[in-house]
């Protein structure tokens, strides 16, 4: 116990100093950790590929928890706060509740990153932050250079996480509007919901769509509801795309031929004004990895704190003190 304390004392007074050397910029780097950790991304990686070896699904979900953390007072890692008599755990929200999850990959690599470095330096958010990034190039898709020296916040929000994190139940107009909120265009929209290539969703939130849609391939629909009935079974899964395990463009042809699983994924192909960008997308898988890697890293620069503001965590499901 009591080598534990002076660790944990020990590690304090490191992180001062290193947010008085390291967090004087208020810019993100994809350099920040080449001097203190250059040992930290490749362990992250190591520990990303396992995780989506064991599990392809993993990878889908990293991707999402970097997403609705994203969404919610910029990329903080408040997603993953546990509940706690002063943190309104936004685990709790419609969007997260019983949805998201990689909780558990992501303490692996905190712990595993925080013994390669020999102190907690490298902050929850920017681990949310490499982990999508390696889960995408995991199956498949493109990279990116993540930038980095992102610090974790002490607060979280059920309410602005109920507010922000956009609805599959979204039509475009609203859809345009809440990743505008965000400082994201329509082009962004898109291409973060080209996402939806990997992963599954569960029965609850397409029961209305395959049912009472009409913008719909009807054999798709069908399909669908062989196992996603009318009542009952909302957790069973389907997958987003017919290859959710790859990171492609099928999402996009899926929506061209009114495949799309989601009632928000179709509305980006549905006779508005992201149709094209779709037509673009779903026969030029170079111009999708180009733009996904550039939204994901304008996405990853939302409201980041940094300098001396909040806290490299030492558990990222809890606040220091």
């Amino acid at each position: 116990m009591a080598s534990h304390v002076i660790f944990y004392l020990s590690a304090l007074l490191i992180l001062t100093a290193a947010a008085t050397t390291m967090g004087s910029s208020s810019s993100l780097s994809p350099y920040y950790y080449d001097r203190v950790c250059p040992e930290a991304l490749p362990a992250i990686k190591r520990l990303i590929e396992a995780a989506v070896y064991r599990e392809p699904r993993m990878g889908a979900s990293l991707l999402r928890l970097h997403f609705h953390d994203c969404f919610v007072n910029g990329c903080d890692a408040s997603v993953l706060l546990d509940p706690s008599p002063t943190i309104d755990s936004e685990k709790n929200a419609l969007a997260n509740i019983n949805s998201a999850r990689g909780f558990e990959v992501i303490d692996e690599i905190k712990q595993e990153v925080d013994k390669v470095c020999g102190r907690p330096v490298v902050s929850c958010a920017d681990i949310l932050a490499v982990a999508a990034r390696d889960s995408v190039v995991a199956l498949g898709g493109p990279t990116w250079k993540v930038l980095l020296g992102r610090r974790d916040s002490t607060t979280a929000s059920r309410a602005k996480a109920n507010a922000d994190i956009p609805s599959p139940f979204m039509d475009l107009p609203a859809l345009i509007k809440n990743f505008k909120n965000q400082g994201l265009d329509e082009r962004d929209l898109v291409a973060l919901s080209g996402g939806h290539t990997i992963g599954f969703a569960q029965c609850f939130v397409f029961r209305d769509r395959i049912y009472n849609e009409t913008n719909i391939d009807p054999k798709f629909a069908k399909a669908r509801r062989s196992t996603c009935p009318r009542t009952g079974s909302d957790s069973n899964l389907s997958p987003l795309d017919p290859t959710p395990a790859h990171f492609d463009t099928a999402y996009f042809t899926n929506l061209k031929m009114k495949k799309g699983l989601l009632h928000s994924d179709q509305q980006l192909f549905n006779g508005g004004t992201t149709d094209a960008i779709v037509k673009t997308y779903s026969s030029n898988a170079k111009a999708f990895s180009a733009d996904f890697a550039r939204s994901m890293v304008k996405m990853g620069n939302i409201k980041p704190i940094t300098g001396k503001q909040g806290e490299i965590r030492f558990n990222c499901r809890k606040v220091n003190y």
